[in-house]
């Protein structure tokens, strides 16, 4: 398991196979700041963190964790999911 972070890309892989991936880009939020793209939620603008947070949740939930694991929970009431 794990998080390849740069200053664009973010991949997320278990067991060898990329189970998440976020994209940075400038243009996707009106506020000239920019946002990250997570592909598990595409129809979400993340922050730098929340897009760790969320290919973090990806990782967990690959690894066999259910709905009900207290870290899933936690992290998907941070990200509003």
């Amino acid at each position: 398991m794990a998080i390849r972070i740069d200053s664009e890309h973010m991949v997320c892989e278990v067991a060898g196979a990329v189970v998440a991936t976020a994209r940075f880009s400038q243009y996707a939020a009106a506020d000239g700041i920019g946002a990250w793209i997570v592909s598990t939620h595409t129809s979400r603008l993340f922050t730098r963190n929340q897009a760790i947070t969320a290919l973090t949740l990806a990782e967990r939930l690959a690894g066999d964790y259910a709905d009900d694991d207290p870290f899933v929970k936690s992290w998907r009431a941070e990200l509003f999911l």
